[in-house]
């Protein structure tokens, strides 16, 4: 596999880049070297070749050198375009076309085509719409940081900036004619993109990438680095809220200055530390990089800080394990305020090194949070959460050292080498398509949790057994929204859905002939959007004592999730009674408590996929294990139960027709299909 990847922002050299030398050399080029590193590692990933602009001048002459060699199969190939000198982001489009040119001038000369693109930025993806429009190279797309999103930080300033349109006008296009979206995180996928006409769930997927943890776990302080930082400090044994960004507007670090500088408390327990990229002087800044340096230092004066807070202007490209390491080693936390941060891998470094966070709750640190429990997410906006957050962990150890223990999961969860797998299957699915099957005779849909993974030995004969049944089409209905399904299927290796019945039955998404994306069952959404008021709902339970709600990435179109025992599922089901409110509630294991439309159910949606397919009631096979797989259960003659199963399956009396599997997740599920074609065969 030939891939090539289009990079058109920032100053990228295959090593010692200089991150912030400009407002756009940032994070996707060390997202971009990182996964191109990992991609090399598989063997059959034979040639990558990363396309960037070649320029004259400053900042200087490594960006004009027209080939470099980083490793044995990757190449970094500076392309002209028709301006000579370094460009921002904003002044990029006007080169798309002429670069194009070239790259299609480029890749004629080589003994063999890419088999595939990879557009980093939009600009990278309006050059590869040309590319595939002439030579017939599908690409996909990584966003890395969305202009709607900006606009929506901006609020109405936004209204005046034809830059920011024209971006977002380009973002239209890329998630238009992209095959595939690779994001970074949940909240990228499902809240950043949603914004978006082109918007396509079905065809973006959550690959989180990975970062070099090692040398961050084993991160230890070096005294020219402590000398750097010290040297700012009255007192330099206090803990330090250490951040790490380059000084652009959306980094947000004036909001942890004005936290920092509004809490008297803070300053009396802490230091303040930003390391903000490396700059000589700050009037040579590029973009907003010298107003932004100008606010902090204008702050700092306002708040007479002279003494509590360290600004170095430089470091090293390796020193920041140490840096970590310094404020570790005073027990400190990391911050990151950024008004949005669409991943952060600075979160995954710094939690690594052993330091709890405090981030915002806005893009990627969402799902960092989330799986490894390293810290508190906040309002960016709002400094006094942001100063309450960091004492709330200064002054409890027990909380501190909570954290500190699930930054250690972060090495596992965000890996570059799984990374690089689910990439390339990915890849190789696309060049490879195996489409759905047009006409099943029989259906098999299955929860996810529990009951298809949860046993990795089971699952791999799953695999093995669902390769054999050529007649058989599969899904999964599961509580997890579709990314979040499709991110756990596809790191267990599961067999590719053919349907995906996500958010307990509100949504459905078929698999797209390509084998890979899926379109979104517009049908069934109309059909459950009827009588279904979610305001109301929502109002409706505002308040009721024991009901709790799950974290917004869990909140749906047509879903509510909140935490819930038995006591308060009844009462929900009382208020949305007396309130005269249409809707179903469904509860599982005494904790998860779910609201939909009255048509909503995995039981109705998978009478409507049976509809769809044109089969009797009698071919249809569906397995579960908790109460969120009641409504499926009890719907259909042939229902599973595996032997791992919670919230008493099987005594309910609704589902005394349902086969008890007598082993466990996967393995029940092939018990109980074997066990319903035995009796279908009897009765034959």
């Amino acid at each position: 596999m030939f891939v090539l990847h289009i990079a058109l922002q920032g100053c990228l050299r295959g090593r010692d880049v200089v991150y912030g030398l400009t407002a756009d050399t940032g994070g996707h080029i060390r997202y971009l070297l990182d996964l191109v590193a990992a991609s090399a590692q598989d063997f059959g990933v034979a040639e990558i070749v990363v396309a960037t602009r070649l320029f004259q001048g400053p900042p200087g002459p490594d960006y004009a050198v027209p080939e470099e060699r980083i490793s044995d199969k990757v190449r970094l190939v500076r392309l002209p375009s028709a301006a000579p000198g370094y460009l921002s982001k904003e002044a990029m489009h006007e080169e798309v076309a002429s670069f194009a040119d070239n790259l299609v001038a480029w890749i004629g000369a080589q003994a063999r085509a890419p088999d595939l693109i990879h557009a980093h930025y939009a600009d990278a993806a309006a050059v590869a719409a040309i590319v595939e429009a002439r030579l017939g190279i599908p690409f996909v797309f990584t966003a890395h940081s969305l202009g709607r999103v900006k606009a929506a930080m901006l609020g109405g300033d936004a209204a005046g900036a034809p830059d920011l349109a024209r971006r977002i006008a380009t973002e239209e296009a890329a998630l238009a004619q992209a095959t595939l979206v690779i994001a970074s995180s949940r909240d990228e996928a499902e809240v950043q993109y949603a914004g978006y006409e082109s918007y396509n769930p079905g065809r973006v997927r959550v690959v989180p990438p990975g970062s070099d943890l090692a040398r961050f776990a084993a991160a230890r302080p070096h005294p020219r680095v402590d000398a750097l930082i010290d040297r700012f400090l009255h007192d330099p044994a206090k803990p330090p809220l250490l951040a790490m960004a380059r000084p652009v507007a959306r980094k947000n670090l004036a909001a942890l200055v004005r936290a920092y500088g509004e809490s008297p408390e803070l300053r009396a327990r802490a230091n303040l530390v930003i390391v903000a990229g490396t700059r000589g002087d700050i009037d040579a800044l590029d973009g907003d990089m010298a107003a932004t340096m100008r606010d902090l230092l204008v702050l700092i004066d306002r708040y007479d800080l002279y003494g509590s807070v360290a600004y170095p202007k430089t470091h090293r490209p390796d020193d920041a394990p140490a840096i970590y390491a310094y404020a570790r080693e005073r027990g400190g936390l990391f911050v990151n305020p950024a008004l949005n941060e669409p991943f952060g891998l600075t979160l995954l470094e710094a939690s690594a090194a052993g330091l709890p966070l405090v981030a915002t709750d806005s893009g990627g640190p969402n799902d960092i949070v989330e799986t490894c429990g390293n810290g508190l997410l906040v309002d960016p906006r709002d400094p006094a959460a942001i100063a309450q957050a960091c004492l709330r962990i200064l002054a409890d150890p027990a909380l501190r050292a909570r954290y500190v223990a699930g930054g250690a999961r972060a090495a596992a969860a965000y890996d570059w080498d799984r990374h690089a797998a689910r990439y390339h299957a990915l890849l190789r699915a696309l060049l490879a398509p195996e489409p759905p099957l047009r006409t099943p005779w029989q259906l098999l849909v299955c929860d996810i949790d529990n009951t298809l993974v949860g046993c990795e030995a089971a699952l791999g004969i799953f695999r093995r057994w669902r390769s054999q049944q050529t007649g058989l089409a599969f899904g999964v209905a599961t509580g997890r929204s579709f990314h979040s399904a499709m991110a756990v299927l596809e790191q267990q290796m599961s067999p590719r859905p053919q349907v995906m019945i996500t958010s307990v039955g509100s949504e459905i998404y078929h698999l797209d002939a390509n084998g890979v994306t899926y379109t979104a069952d517009a049908a069934w959404r109309e059909t459950i959007a009827a009588g279904w008021d979610r305001a109301a709902v929502r109002a409706a339970l505002a308040g009721i004592d024991g009901l709790l709600p799950q974290g917004p990435l869990e909140q749906r179109p047509y879903k509510l999730s909140y935490f819930g025992g038995a006591a308060a599922a009844r009462r929900v089901g009382a208020h949305l009674a007396e309130a005269g409110l249409a809707a179903r509630v469904i509860h599982s294991h005494d904790r998860y408590l779910d609201v939909l439309p009255a048509e909503a159910s995995k039981g109705t949606a998978v009478d409507h996929v049976r509809a769809l397919y044109g089969l009797p009631e009698r071919a249809v096979f569906v397995a579960g294990d908790s109460g969120n797989d009641v409504e499926m259960l009890r719907a259909r003659v042939q229902a599973i139960i595996v032997a791992n199963y919670s919230d008493d399956l099987a005594s309910n009396a609704a589902l005394q027709h349902s086969y008890v599997a007598r082993a466990s997740h996967a393995r029940g599920i092939i018990e109980g299909v074997a066990h319903f074609r035995r009796m279908l065969a009897h009765a034959s």
